[in-house]
């Protein structure tokens, strides 16, 4: 099943080729494939990148051999001489900018700043557009930490709208393959705030442009200590689980993990179950379907079935299935957390829909004894505010039944037949474009 549920496919288009590894690290390290897959894989990966040593040192464990391709001996001689290239060529601008008292000449104002460096130090647009070059390709030969200094300062110069962009993303991906995932969140904040807010030539470039940013801000959100919650507040945006629902249904398995291990985002839950239900039919796994048997088809057995398969999907997702020692949280691991929250929306969705519940039962469901059950039935009543009551005789909880409220439906329909108009709308588009292109 481990490979049944694998996303990696899904998610290496939407992910900059460098962001790929650590996925491939993951699955190698379950051993989910076999390992000449992955090394092969790996290497795929590695030949549109300057990565060449570490190419070599891949396909020397590949093919049990000391000997490596001639191409890849010319290739790194290209490397290295494009890289001492690029380096003379940004030297003036990078000396400027090691230079802690000229650096204080420089001031907001971005044009004048280039004019003060061209009259002052002749330093021009190309020594500026060198200084990008030389930090993109340091990031293709993997110094990470180099490429983040140059493409930061680089923006801090650049009055090119897409190019300061593109290096936006540059200076995310590094940042995140560094793991310093404080400083990758601002930056992940700032693209988010130019996606949302610039004016692109299709809607469709900039759903994608959502759909990139999304895939990218699982390597923060699983790793940043409040990411659990962050998740929500990105992906459970209208525009943004639009764009989830048209065309990367996939992510709302992050989603719905997040959901069910986040009990401060509980409200939102009841909408989002509706998205697990409109979207069936597009996506589903074991942690998707785990709501649907909860809150849709109140399948309590086919709850405790599904709990059993999510364990499995998150030790095997590369974002979800983290060793304990890899996590930055100290507390209790997200496989450990998610099955007690999954146990406890079994139980609160029981004491819903049931007006008499035999403690017995729940007992035996919760593997306590009969007074440690009704110790959690208490607790749960007083923490979920349930109109309920216990029955010590009969050894029973009596629940009040709850109405729905006819208004909240009217409104809850309405809210559906947006998100759907909306989706009918974006492949409506799509289509239009694909004809016009031909």
């Amino acid at each position: 099943m481990a490979a049944e549920y694998d996303l990696t496919p899904r998610m290496a288009p939407n992910l900059d080729r460098h962001l790929v590894f650590p996925l491939l690290e993951f699955l190698q390290e379950r051993q989910i494939y076999n390992d000449n897959h992955i090394l092969k894989a790996k290497i795929d990966l590695l030949n549109n990148t300057n990565m060449v040593d570490y190419a070599m040192d891949i396909h020397k464990t590949l093919y049990q051999t000391e000997d490596v391709p001639q191409d890849m001996v010319e290739r790194r001689a290209d490397v290295v001489a494009r890289l001492k290239s690029l380096e003379d060529a940004a030297a003036p601008l990078v000396a400027f900018l090691q230079n802690a008292g000229a650096v204080q000449e420089l001031k907001a104002d971005k044009h004048y700043n280039l004019q003060m460096l061209n009259d002052k130090y002749q330093i021009g647009p190309a020594q500026i557009e060198a200084l990008y070059q030389y930090g993109k390709f340091q990031f293709e030969c993997g110094n990470y930490s180099g490429a983040a200094d140059y493409l930061y300062q680089y923006r801090a110069l650049c009055t090119n709208s897409e190019r300061s962009l593109s290096a936006l993303w540059g200076k995310l991906a590094a940042e995140v393959l560094m793991q310093n995932w404080d400083v990758a969140l601002e930056e992940l904040n700032r693209l988010k705030e130019i996606i949302d807010s610039k004016n692109f030539s299709s809607p469709i470039n900039q759903v994608q442009s959502r759909i990139w940013l999304m895939h990218w801000s699982l390597f923060i959100f699983f790793n940043h200590d409040n990411g659990r919650t962050l998740i929500i507040d990105l992906f459970n945006q209208d525009k943004y689980l639009n764009a989830i629902q048209t065309s990367a249904p996939h992510l709302l398995r992050y989603l719905a993990t997040a959901f069910i291990v986040n009990k401060r985002r509980r409200p939102q839950l009841k909408e989002f179950i509706k998205v697990i239900q409109q979207e069936q039919r597009s996506y589903k796994d074991p942690i998707t379907e785990f709501l649907a048997c909860v809150y849709v088809n109140y399948d309590f057995d086919g709850a405790q079935k599904k709990m059993r398969e999510c364990e499995e999907v998150i030790l095997n997702d590369p974002f979800l299935g983290k060793r304990v020692e890899e996590s930055n949280f100290s507390t209790v691991p997200l496989r450990d957390e998610f099955l007690e929250n999954a146990r406890l929306f079994i139980f609160e969705t029981y004491c819903r829909i049931h007006q008499r519940i035999d403690m017995g039962v729940l007992a035996e469901k919760l593997n306590l004894n009969y007074e440690e059950a009704e110790r959690w039935i208490v607790n749960l009543i007083r923490g979920l505010k349930l109109d309920a009551k216990i029955d010590s005789q009969t050894g029973t909880v009596i629940m009040e039944p709850n109405h729905p409220n006819v208004y909240e439906q009217l409104v809850d329909h309405t809210k559906a037949l947006n998100g759907r108009t909306y989706k009918l709308v974006t492949q409506l588009l799509e289509h239009a474009q694909g004809q016009a292109a031909r």
